[in-house]
C-alpha cells in the first residue's frame, strides 16, 4: 500500500468537511421562540386549552376539530382544562382572540419552518389597523 498516507489524509479531510456544519453550530439553538402578539385586553383570554398544550398540540387539535365537525357533525368542543364549551371553528374561536395572523400564526410557523394548509380552505382574517 504505497498511497496509504494519501488515503488516510483524504479520509480525514472528507470527514472534516462532512461534519463541519455540526461543529460550526455547536451551542446554537436551531429554534428560537418568537415574541407573539397577545390577545387584546378587552377580549376574554380563556383559551380552549392551556398555553403549553396549545404550543405543542394545536395542529393535532385543529385536525381533530376538522374531522369531528366534517365527519361527525359535532361542533362543540369541551375543554380538558376547565370543562368550558367552545365552538369548533378556527374563525369563531381561535381568531376571535388571536386577531393578527401575521403577528401570531405566521411568526411561529416561519420560525419553525412549517407551511400550514389552514388558509387553503379558510379565509385569512383581515388585519385591523
Amino acid at each position: 500500500m504505497f498511497d496509504g498516507g494519501k488515503i488516510i489524509a483524504g479520509i480525514i479531510v472528507f470527514v472534516g468537511l462532512m461534519t463541519f456544519p455540526f461543529w460550526y453550530n455547536v451551542g446554537q439553538a436551531a429554534y428560537k421562540t418568537p415574541e407573539l402578539q397577545l390577545p387584546p385586553k378587552d377580549v376574554a383570554t380563556q383559551c380552549v386549552e392551556s398555553a403549553e398544550y396549545m404550543r405543542a398540540e394545536h395542529m393535532q387539535l385543529l385536525n381533530n376539530w376538522r374531522d369531528w365537525v366534517v365527519r361527525d357533525a359535532n361542533r362543540v368542543y369541551t375543554s380538558k382544562q376547565n370543562g368550558a364549551h367552545f365552538e369548533m371553528s378556527l374563525q369563531k374561536s381561535c381568531m376571535k382572540c388571536h386577531t393578527s395572523k401575521e403577528q401570531f400564526c405566521d411568526k411561529c410557523h416561519t420560525a419553525a419552518a412549517v407551511a400550514p394548509y389552514c388558509w387553503d380552505c379558510h379565509i385569512a382574517p383581515q388585519e385591523v389597523k
